[in-house]
């Protein structure tokens, strides 16, 4: 099971959004993709944003990075620039 749960994640995702505003994240498939990219720059050597303890796997990493607002989701809008 996922700590925190993907619902929770989306409101920390979307909390800069304002009443009215389109959300960043509106999905499930939105988290995953993201925890993954991220999961996978830090199996490549990236260094972690948040504070690790030993076996700690990469996507526990990566959600925990997420959910303390360490890394964000850029809307496809943003990135297309």
């Amino acid at each position: 099971m996922l700590h925190p749960s993907y619902t929770d994640l989306m409101k920390e995702v979307n909390k800069g959004a304002e009443d009215g505003e389109t959300r960043v994240v509106s999905s499930r498939y939105s988290i995953v993709m993201a925890t993954s990219k991220r999961a996978r720059q830090l199996i490549d050597g990236a260094l972690p944003l948040v504070d690790t303890k030993p076996g700690d796997k990469p996507l526990s990493i990566a959600v925990d990075e997420l959910n303390s607002g360490k890394i964000t989701i850029i809307g496809e809008e943003e990135d297309a620039e």
